[in-house]
């Protein structure tokens, strides 16, 4: 379960930016997660609430957008958003795709009190 290891290194991060700006509670964590990242959303949840604990983020509300991955069509040349490694392109319909980023998780913005 690689989520565990994600919500971690994500708190990490919370903790360590609230320690640089003195916030003694946060209140609200907004996740990025890639579509292609291969974590399971309910797996994330459980896990952040468990890592949470004893920090300054116990109980805060866990917000989760999921991202589409971008990707470059060779048969179209267009760029193009997908969410699964066997998507095929949107505009058309091509199998030749060169994905990029989209397994990421990635902290986007942090409430404090």
């Amino acid at each position: 379960m690689h989520e565990l290891s994600l919500c971690q290194s994500a708190v990490e991060v919370i903790q360590q930016q609230a320690e640089q700006h003195q916030v003694a509670r946060v209140t609200g964590v907004w996740l990025e997660i890639g579509a292609l990242s291969c974590v399971e959303e309910s797996a994330v949840r459980f896990s952040f609430d468990r890592v949470c604990r004893g920090t300054v983020a116990q109980g805060c509300e866990l917000h989760i957008a999921i991202k589409p991955a971008q990707a470059w069509c060779w048969d179209c040349s267009q760029a193009v958003e997908v969410v699964s490694q066997d998507a095929r392109c949107p505009v058309c319909q091509g199998a030749r795709l060169r994905i990029g980023n989209g397994d990421m998780l990635v902290v986007k913005s942090i409430e404090v009190e």
